[in-house]
């Protein structure tokens, strides 16, 4: 055990903490400042974790099979760049982006059509109670075999849960709109299709992008998991699973590193679309002020 790595990992902590309580306490009038201050904050929790992640791992000579410090991991991105940018196009640019989009523009159409058609509510409800309650182990390796261990059936997982998030937030959604404003439309003479447009979809926006949101996550996870039951040799889930038994244990950080960073990314943009597309709502409006 190395006390003096312990010692300097306890101290840039309390240093890090206490920096933190003094930005967080700040309430400058400059909104140029604020944005700096947001920003800085979660990147400098960030940045103290990664020390003393660092730090404890050596400090209490942690074997690197158990968890490998940070610096291993970095090593180990950048001499395996090719590994994970091939793993990277397989697992996210086909499956996930795919299936994300198939997944959540289908549930928004069938939610439409439900919301048109009493009985489909009725019955497309229950059954996304149910299929939502299916378990991913479950459901991979049927899909993989109906659809081949190609990026095919990892995108047909992806739909499957993500189709069923979309279609019950949509229909919650499209029932957000007050009485008083249906029937001021009612009042104009608008049509089903203007009041949708107009009103309705305005209304079920916060709904929609929060059912983006969870599917961005959603749709990387199932992705994953699905690869662990069968992808032609490449993929971040083979690569984790394949190299677990190979014990090359910052590989598998390395990957999963890469897909934390690109889940982040991708709620991110949802994020910045959402306040842009839905500014007049309260909770956007609350943020900025």
């Amino acid at each position: 055990m190395n006390t003096n790595l312990l010692m300097i990992a306890l101290v840039f902590w309390l240093g890090a903490w206490a920096l933190n309580e003094f930005l967080v306490r700040l309430t400058p009038q400059n909104q140029t400042i604020v944005k700096a201050i947001n920003l800085f904050v979660p990147v400098l929790f960030g940045i103290t974790l990664l020390v003393i992640w660092e730090f404890v791992t050596r400090g209490l000579n942690v074997s690197p099979i158990l968890l490998p410090p940070p610096s291993m991991i970095w090593a180990r991105i950048l001499v395996s760049l090719h590994i994970l940018w091939a793993d990277f196009q397989q697992t996210f640019l086909k499956s996930v982006l795919v299936g994300f989009f198939a997944g959540c523009s289908s549930g928004f159409l069938v939610a439409i059509a439900a919301d048109r058609v009493p009985f489909l509510k009725r019955g497309l409800l229950p059954i996304g109670n149910f299929v939502s309650a299916l378990p991913i182990v479950g459901v991979a390796p049927i899909m993989v075999m109906w659809f081949g261990f190609d990026y095919q059936s990892k995108v047909a997982v992806v739909v499957v849960m993500t189709f069923f998030p979309m279609l019950v937030n949509t229909v919650s959604g499209l029932a957000a709109a007050s009485v008083m404003e249906k029937d001021l439309m009612r009042t104009y003479a608008s049509s089903y299709w203007q009041t949708l447009f107009s009103l309705r979809l305005p209304a079920a926006a916060p709904f929609i992008f929060n059912a983006l949101k969870i599917n961005s996550t959603l749709a990387l996870i199932g992705a994953i998991v699905a690869e662990f039951f069968g992808t032609p040799i490449v993929g971040m889930g083979f690569r984790i699973s394949t190299e677990v038994g190979r014990m090359n244990v910052d590989l598998v950080w390395a990957e999963i590193a890469v897909a934390a960073l690109a889940g982040t990314c991708f709620y991110g943009v949802i994020a910045l679309i959402e306040r842009k597309v839905t500014f007049w709502h309260p909770s956007v409006r609350a943020g900025r002020g």
